[in-house]
């Protein structure tokens, strides 16, 4: 049994936190991130083409994505300031300008047109989110026909002593406030049988979703 739910803020729009954020090391989550997926679009023989990625932050996965595989071009939303500041600066050090476009959007109202992106992904946007039923939505409908939906995102704890483990784990090298945050992260998520019930709803075989790491869940499916 999951530890309920505490919500956290939406959107992390202070300065401080774009930093933090942007300072921790997801380095390694990242290239594991943007691996499963390319394997995944393999596996179903798709290129990933034109991709959205929700709640994209300082735009560090779409970066490691377009550095990995030369021919995707990424759309890469977020509601936060502060962190498509920090993204720009990020995607211009590395030359990536001309295929990562960023754009300051709300996830759950979005005005993309229907089947807009071949390939829709997001890394930890979900937990922010306090009713996720309509970003789920949002990001099936945007989804072309054949299309790849890879959204990846924490998983709730079952005990505060689990919480407590994962962050000293994975966050104890950071500071007070980067472990706080991963805390509230923790404490935010949803459990797996919350995200596939959504799932569901959606149309989509709840066992697409999957958890894949001691932290995370995975869903992985091909849109019809």
């Amino acid at each position: 049994m999951s530890l309920e739910r505490v919500l956290e803020p939406e959107v992390m729009d202070s300065p401080q936190e774009a930093e933090d954020y942007n300072a921790m090391d997801h380095s390694e989550v990242n290239r594991v991130f943007v691996g499963d997926l390319i394997n995944f679009a393999g596996s179903r023989e798709k290129r990933l083409g034109d991709v959205l990625d929700l709640g994209t932050g300082t735009a560090l996965i779409p970066i490691e994505l377009c550095l990995q595989e030369p021919d995707c071009r990424v759309m890469a939303i977020d509601m936060s300031v502060n962190m498509l500041e920090l993204a720009r600066y990020n995607i211009e050090a590395e030359g990536l300008i001309e295929r990562i476009e960023l754009a300051l959007v709300d996830a759950k109202q979005m005005a993309f047109p229907d089947g807009m992106f071949s390939t829709v992904i997001s890394n930890s946007i979900i937990h922010h989110i306090p009713e996720p039923a309509c970003c789920i939505s949002e990001m099936v409908r945007v989804t072309a026909s054949g299309g790849i939906l890879y959204i990846r995102d924490l998983l709730r704890p079952d005990s505060d002593e689990q919480v407590d483990r994962l962050v000293e784990t994975y966050a104890g090298q950071e500071n007070d406030h980067s472990r706080q945050m991963f805390d509230d992260s923790l404490r935010a998520a949803l459990s797996i049988d919350e995200i596939r019930e959504l799932v569901v709803q959606n149309g989509f075989p709840a066992e697409d979703v999957q958890p894949t790491t001691d932290r995370h869940w995975t869903w992985s499916s091909s849109q019809p």
